[in-house]
């Protein structure tokens, strides 16, 4: 229907400007935090106060249309009512940004994720509190995502579960208004640095790369705000700035990070950089002080634990799939052979030893020490990893060209740079990256560009050149981008539409099919058998594979 359109339109700016209301309430309510006002982190802490609150409230109650309807109004109508001295000005910013982005979130064909776990996991969460041992049904339950919970706050009355691609999409546009202000506030500042063009390389090629948000998931999510933390932490150390606003900030995309996919708690390392600027600059009195008082770290801290506990009651593991940390002494827990083995899995998937093209007869011998290297290379480096390089390259080299120097500079600008520990922190994480799980998706794409912008970037800052020049090369270069964004996406539209018949103005909806529901009506069917043996009194038992018992007025899956 024609009217499918306007109903979308008004639940995306809905959504969009009530979790930076939640953002706002969290700065209005701590007003110490001394972090910068910026609508793109008002929109990711946003997203972290109801990311915690979904975890939490999961355990209780089922994420209904009702219950969705009144959280973000809340918010909502905290963004319109109480910032009436701002909101005229901020709210001509966002809508601008919510208008030019407006054509990502169209969509009608989502990625092989979606519909096997992403969809599946997000709408079991809309129609009973969590349950236990849900791992046991498919393999990616085993890996529940911060956007699955926060999706889950979008199941809206008319429009039910067809904004589940909303929170990548918000992470995507808050991160770009990140981005946008702070080469708007260099512009603005006449002060040009390494950042400055490092930010402008992030946003070209988060922008180019990352123009298909219906690809985004857990991982490119992640490394989105992966590439905006390095240069926080970049700016944290080479830079004199209030401790108290940057560590806000640090803890804030840490936390978020982590919360998307368990594989990136091994960013935690980041905090070592944060630990050394500031062992470095102050007392350990102070350092405490700046660290224990920052809110932002007790709210990394909950939903760290949140994650951990859900992690343990779908799998038994706190943080799955590392088997050392599993207990599989409890009739839900995943057993820690299988563990194993399915990380195993995961390691000769992302080693080229197990896709269509290939599979290896020995997958233990392949993936020990570098015998998986030779078969990599010709699967996997030659098809996809030289492309993204190629493209890395090509993007570097048309920034580098666009500020090339009339004139040498006679002062050094990077001479002194504090960049060797963030160089090695990442140098540490690509190795790991590369002899475990060596596929763009698990790192891949922040590591490799976040390290040849970093060099970039300073051999950029070697030059001088005129204000005006600058300012008119960084304007020009954002408004390139966004104009290829949107030529991207609608052209990618018309072949969705050519091939699939997909209209986004009268039916702006993605294909949902059969499919995606087949867990939830597994485990509706499990529940309504065991209800029906416990009120009739039978000793019977469900025709699945899984099992079910009740524990503490739990619901508690197994194998059988």
């Amino acid at each position: 229907m024609i009217s499918n359109i306007y109903i979308f339109i008004i639940y995306y700016v809905f959504i969009s400007l009530s979790v930076i209301g939640y953002g706002l309430i969290f700065f209005s309510l701590n007003k110490n935090l001394k972090i910068s006002f910026n609508f793109g982190y008002a929109g990711l802490t946003g997203l972290l106060i109801l990311c915690i609150y979904s975890y939490f409230s999961s355990f209780f109650y089922e994420h209904g249309s009702i219950h969705n309807l009144i959280l973000i109004f809340i918010g909502f109508a905290y963004f319109v009512f109480f910032n009436l001295k701002k909101i005229d000005y901020h709210f001509k910013v966002i809508s601008l940004f919510l208008l030019i982005y407006f054509v990502g979130i169209l969509i009608y064909k989502t990625h092989d994720d979606f519909p096997y776990y992403h969809f599946q996991y997000t709408y079991y969460l809309t129609q009973m509190p969590s349950v236990i041992g849900i791992g046991n049904f498919n393999l990616g339950f085993r890996t529940p995502s911060s956007i699955f919970y926060l999706n889950s706050l979008f199941y809206l009355p008319i429009i039910k579960f067809y904004m589940f691609q909303m929170a990548a999409f918000l992470i995507f546009l808050y991160s770009n208004v990140i981005l946008i202000s702070k080469l708007i506030q260099d512009n603005i500042n006449k002060k040009y640095n390494f950042l400055t063009f490092y930010y402008l390389l992030s946003f070209i090629f988060i922008n180019i790369f990352f123009s298909r948000v219906s690809e985004h998931g857990t991982d490119r999510s992640a490394q989105i705000l992966i590439l905006i933390l390095i240069g926080e932490i970049l700016s944290f150390v080479n830079f004199k700035v209030k401790i108290e606003k940057y560590l806000s900030k640090l803890f804030l995309l840490i936390a978020l990070i982590i919360s998307l996919k368990a594989f990136y708690t091994l960013y935690i390392i980041f905090f070592s950089i944060i630990l050394y600027k500031l062992v470095n600059s102050y007392k350990t009195k102070v350092i405490a002080h700046y660290i224990l008082s920052n809110v932002y770290l007790y709210l990394f801290l909950v939903l760290f634990s949140l994650i951990i506990v859900v992690n343990f009651l779908n799998t038994g593991c706190l943080i799955y799939p590392v088997s050392m940390t599993c207990f599989d002494n409890n009739i839900w827990a995943i057993s820690k052979s299988e563990v194993t083995a399915v990380n195993n899995w995961y390691e000769l998937w992302s080693k080229g030893g197990a896709n269509p093209n290939f599979r290896t007869d020995d997958p233990e011998i392949y993936i020990k020490k570098f015998n998986w290297v030779n078969n990599w290379t010709n699967q996997y480096f030659f098809t996809k990893v030289s492309d993204f390089l190629l493209g890395l390259i090509v993007l570097a080299i048309v920034v580098f060209i666009n500020f090339f120097p009339y004139k040498k500079n006679s002062i050094n600008y990077y001479k002194g740079r504090n960049i060797t520990f963030t160089i090695v922190i990442i140098s540490i994480l690509f190795v790991e990256w590369f002899y475990n799980h060596p596929s763009l998706r698990y790192g891949g794409f922040c590591l490799i560009a976040s390290f040849l912008f970093v060099i970039f970037s300073l051999k950029i800052e070697k030059s001088k050149l005129k204000f005006l020049n600058i300012k008119k090369r960084v304007t020009y270069l954002i408004v390139f981008t966004l104009i290829v964004f949107l030529g991207r996406n609608i052209n990618r539209i018309s072949k969705e539409y050519n091939q699939y018949g997909y209209n986004p103005i009268k039916n702006v909806f993605y294909r949902a099919e059969d499919a995606n529901f087949v867990i939830n009506g597994k485990m509706k069917n499990i529940i309504k058998s065991y209800n029906n043996c416990i009120k009739t009194e039978k000793n019977c038992n469900n025709k699945e594979k899984i099992g079910i018992k009740k524990i503490s007025n739990k619901f508690v899956f197994f194998t059988k």
